[in-house]
């Protein structure tokens, strides 16, 4: 029986690119990245659905696995380097994994998606229980690294999700949430760094921001417990305080480095 195309397959509803001119490529490529927010919309169910089991699992030890290939690997492992100086989160609570490690980040690495073994096996090294979770990241919904991961990780009882650019794909199968972006073809034929790629940044940034706040690292609306690692952020925190404290510039920010973090100078000044 042949195989069903995939969405993320299937020819861009543009053709001749090569002659379009700059103005023509750019609001073709706008009016096509529009579909996106839309089609993130309606699986917000399922992407809440992930967050509210995953948050108990992180309140009582577990951690969060992204786990992707090629673009998705990248998307994942960004949004998890960015939780800790955005909120402070301890590194090691969200861990991102890419086919072919930290050299895939910047260089394809040959066939790295298409070994159904080995994201189990590099998942492995940070030691996986059944307190954790764990989300497959692929637009295709069928790149054997992570449908191998997510189907090994069930198996030892890590909560699974996905997020993917084709409905019914194997990996949707092999998990307990499956988010389905479906954003249609892509502006290039089969590019999923485009639309796909936008669409799994966008859930990402939803689930994650989700989860920090439910875990306490933003008061209000503020990154209260963000790291301390740069000017910009240094000034950020300072006029956060002189806002709840009532403090001059120089008090404030005298007193935001003497405790480290907003969430503690608001702590001591009690």
């Amino acid at each position: 029986m042949e195989a069903k195309e995939k969405i993320t397959e299937q020819p861009s509803h543009y053709d001749h690119l090569e002659k379009m001119s700059v103005d023509e490529l750019l609001r073709d490529i706008n009016r096509e990245d529009a579909l996106v927010a839309e089609a993130v919309r309606r699986v917000i169910p399922q992407i809440g659905a992930f967050v509210e089991a995953v948050e108990p699992r992180m309140r009582d030890g577990g951690r969060l696995f992204y786990v992707g290939a090629g673009t998705s690997g990248r998307l994942g492992v960004l949004d998890a380097s960015e939780l800790t100086p955005t909120f402070g989160l301890p590194e090691g609570k969200v861990v991102g994994l890419i086919a072919g490690g930290d050299t895939a980040l910047r260089h394809a690495v040959e066939n790295a998606e298409d070994n159904r073994e080995k994201g189990w096996q590099d998942l492995m090294a940070f030691s996986p229980t059944a307190a954790d979770s764990l989300l497959g990241i692929a637009a295709s919904g069928t790149t054997p690294y992570v449908l191998g991961v997510v189907e090994e990780a069930r198996k030892h009882g890590l909560l699974t999700g996905c997020i993917t650019s084709n409905p019914d794909t194997p990996l949707a199968a092999a998990s307990e949430f499956p988010i389905e972006t479906i954003v249609g073809p892509e502006f290039v034929t089969g590019s999923s760094r485009m639309k796909s790629g936008t669409a799994q940044k966008m859930v990402l940034n939803m689930i994650s921001t989700a989860l920090m706040i439910r875990l306490g690292r933003v008061e209000g609306n503020r990154m209260v417990r963000m790291q301390l690692n740069n000017a910009k952020l240094v000034d950020r925190g300072t006029r956060m305080l002189q806002e709840a404290l009532g403090l001059s510039y120089a008090e404030a920010r005298r007193c935001l480095l003497a405790s480290g973090s907003v969430a503690k100078a608001l702590e001591n000044s009690l």
